[in-house]
């Protein structure tokens, strides 16, 4: 029971739970990194202004783009 805690979801996405957990660090340090540069572009209108839209564009088409093509080839489940 606890195992499949940590596993369901992954695998739902076609992932293992050390490559979802490595997937999830990166968008989350990268949301973390384009939130300060949209912080400091709120102060200096001139710093980082595109930086949030791009990141926003680059993280929607690593997950919702390359979702389709994952859960389609994860094991047990139906694509989407």
């Amino acid at each position: 029971m606890l195992h499949r805690l940590f596993t369901d979801h992954p695998a739902s996405v076609g992932e293992s739970y050390l490559a979802h957990m490595g997937q999830a660090f990166s968008f989350g340090f990268t949301m973390l990194f384009a939130s300060i540069a949209c912080i400091l572009h709120g102060f200096f209108p001139f710093l980082f202004v595109k930086t949030g839209s791009n990141t926003i564009r680059r993280l929607h088409e690593r997950m919702v783009s390359h979702r389709d093509r994952r859960t389609m080839m994860a094991p047990g489940t139906l694509a989407r």
